[in-house]
């Protein structure tokens, strides 16, 4: 037999805990999702929701054992059917709360968190209508023995949970006041009166870069993105091996960057840190006593393009590029910058449970457009450093804009069937990344492009692997044309032309004779002109190779030879900068250059013809092969043993298409003339 006495006042000591602590979690749950504005008194709730949510999931199970246990036998299906489903209301509210607790409101079941909402209120309101009812239906035989409406609660329960609500309430405000008085928030550093204005007032020139507060920034505003990692890995790993991580600390730009900081001083460093060191630019360091991002060891050195460098920017200046964005530092949660274990991981669930603003300042719809990219792959150089003038260098997002993948080109402007930068460069990949999408995917972030150089000189086998398929991945296409003969071949024996099997001339050349081959290269897979980036020290041209049949060498152009270097006489594709004096700026000491000598791109989605001629030898074996392929290699031989010092090694190059054609050859036979 149940002792529903005994089981009674089991009940009525543990009602009112239940009842604070219900009371707590539902204001507490009210405030932080009302709430809008980003506040100390809004995160202060958060953590006291959740709190209050443990202890509510805890104690309610034993309230719910008690309450089933008394009542079982009762027969008042109103109030069963209530009771019913406020337990099942509370058991997924519950279950909801503590997924979003441990895993975070996750991208790819965003269902969760309203449900957890959903739940909690219907909750609230089955309660109200169980009490009711329990009231409305109370047997008569109660009601003439004036028993307690609700026996299970104590008359002091009222007060007790006014006068605990009243102080967690209280609690909640005091923290939320003290708090900014221990940890305060990092406001803008103030520009020094020494800082070198060499370039005019504004602090950042020549770079076009800004930031919201017209002042410096905390280095912890844009640096330490190994933080971003305790929740991002996937992202963060992907990040390591990135050209974008390691634009500060490639040797070829330390050795660029100190140049131009020994020719022009550290201030002229600003024109390539806004894009290749933005943490340096943006915290005051470019200026005298101050130390670039070419400086090995500093953290806009080890970082580079470092996660909040792309994910602070909120808008751009202009698209004329030279980091042409404004930069705004992202609203801090409650210990954003302590390095105790403990306040970290606090700060750490906070944005997991509660990330609207996080999503807010790191999720900008400017990150999904084209026009993003260009505030640093857009580049020009104006007399403030040249000493010149104004002068156009690369430009991809015009580029790209005059491509069929922007789709502009087309009639109709509303097209939306466009292919962006970050299709290309940020594919999607498969992620458990609390951003992921429903289909668990997210960006990538290894920026796969055209550099091979750092993930050899790294070791880095993967990232050399996925840059190379990217290359090889159909984006430029070669074919040799076959050529045609406007001669006919003559015969003695006479042919019945109905007998003919083909139907179109075959091709050969005959020894002795002066052939000529064209070869066809399409991009049509760059969005923008092929090559791309820093024309001046790329590398990218055409192997021409044509063999007989025994393998010796008929003719040849473009070849690697045992220096390293191409043959001069190669096909390329490149530019060659020129200094005000004519001579060739090698070195991509870009700040002497005013202009360009020779520039060949292959347009996206246009194609380009090469045409070779070459004697077929007396002693050629039939038949010929003739192979072209299209080699690129990011920096040339000449520009590596610079730049790279004792660093330097021999980098190969990447066959980005191929084709081969075999040719027969004939011997030219005299036309006999017949004398009769």
């Amino acid at each position: 037999m149940i002792d529903r006495k005994q089981t009674l006042d089991k009940e009525r000591q543990i009602v009112p805990v239940n009842a604070l602590i219900l009371l707590v979690c539902s204001f507490t749950g009210l405030m932080t999702w009302l709430l809008t504005s980003h506040s100390y008194f809004e995160q202060w709730s958060v953590l006291m929701h959740i709190i209050s949510g443990i202890g509510l999931s805890l104690a309610i199970f034993v309230y719910l054992f008690l309450h089933f246990r008394r009542t079982v036998g009762f027969r008042r299906p109103s109030l069963l059917l209530t009771g019913l489903i406020s337990v099942l209301l509370i058991l997924a509210m519950i279950f909801s709360g503590w997924h979003i607790l441990l895993q975070g409101r996750l991208e790819h079941v965003n269902w969760v968190y309203p449900l957890h909402i959903g739940t909690a209120l219907v909750f609230l309101v089955t309660i109200v209508i169980h009490l009711f009812f329990h009231s409305y239906f109370l047997p008569d035989n109660r009601k003439k023995r004036n028993e307690k409406k609700y026996p299970s609660i104590p008359a002091t329960t009222l007060r007790f949970v006014a006068i605990g609500s009243g102080l967690s309430v209280l609690f909640i405000i005091a923290v939320a006041l003290i708090h900014p008085l221990i940890w305060p928030a990092l406001d803008s550093v103030p520009i020094p009166e020494d800082y070198d204005r060499d370039y005019g007032d504004h602090p950042f020139r020549p770079s076009q870069t800004e930031t919201a507060s017209n002042e410096f920034i905390h280095t912890e505003q844009i640096a330490e993105s190994e933080k971003c990692g305790s929740c991002h890995r996937d992202i963060f790993n992907q990040w390591l091996p990135s050209t974008h991580k390691q634009a500060a600390s490639d040797p070829t730009y330390v050795t660029n960057v100190s140049l131009l900081a020994k020719k022009k001083g550290i201030s002229a460093t600003r024109y390539c840190e806004g894009c290749h060191a933005p943490i340096a630019l943006l915290t005051g360091e470019l200026t005298q006593g101050g130390e670039h991002g070419g400086i090995i060891g500093t953290q806009a050195n080890i970082e580079g393009v470092s996660c909040m460098s792309c994910h602070g920017i909120s808008s751009l200046t202009h698209l004329k590029g030279v980091a042409s964005y404004v930069y705004t530092p992202r609203q801090p949660y409650l210990f954003e910058h302590s390095d105790n274990k403990l306040l970290r991981a606090i700060h750490d669930l906070l944005i997991r449970v509660k990330p609207d603003q996080h999503k807010s300042d790191l999720g900008n719809p400017l990150f999904k457009e084209p026009k993003f990219c260009a505030s640093c792959h857009t580049q020009f150089m104006d007399k403030d450093l040249n000493n010149w003038g104004w002068i156009k260098m690369q430009d991809e997002y015009q580029a790209w804009l005059s491509s069929p993948y922007s789709a502009q080109h087309e009639k109709q402007f509303s097209n939306t069937n466009i292919t962006r930068c970050q299709d290309c460069h940020m594919p999607l990949t498969y992620s458990d990344d609390p951003s992921a999408n429903k289909d668990k995917m997210i960006r990538a972030h290894r920026f796969p492009g055209a550099n091979t150089f750092l993930p050899i000189l790294s070791g880095d086998s993967e990232q050399l692997k996925i840059t190379r398929h990217f290359l090889q991945s159909n984006k430029i296409r070669v074919s040799i044309d076959k050529p045609n003969r406007a001669d006919a071949i003559q015969n003695r024996q006479a042919l019945d032309e109905s007998i003919r099997g083909h139907k179109e001339a075959p091709y050969y050349y005959y020894l002795g004779e002066e052939a000529k081959i064209n070869i066809v290269l399409s991009n049509q897979g760059v969005g923008h002109d092929f090559p791309g980036g820093t024309l001046d020290i790329n590398e990218a041209w055409v192997e021409f190779l044509v063999l007989d049949a025994e393998g010796a060498t008929v003719f040849t152009s473009g070849e690697i030879g045992s220096d390293n270097k191409v043959d001069r006489d190669a096909y390329f594709y490149r530019a060659q900068p020129i200094d005000k004096k004519g001579n060739l700026v090698w070195k991509h000491d870009l700040f002497n250059m005013v202009g360009e000598s020779f520039k060949r791109v292959i347009k996206a989605g246009e194609s380009d013809i090469v045409a070779y001629s070459f004697p077929i030898p007396s002693w050629t074996k039939s038949p010929i092969t003739v192979t072209t392929t299209l080699k690129y290699r990011k920096i040339n031989d000449r520009y590596a043993r610079w730049a790279l010092k004792e660093k330097y090694f021999k980098i190969p190059p990447v066959d980005m298409a191929r084709d081969s054609l075999s040719i027969p050859i004939r011997i030219r036979k005299e036309v006999e003339v017949n004398s009769r």
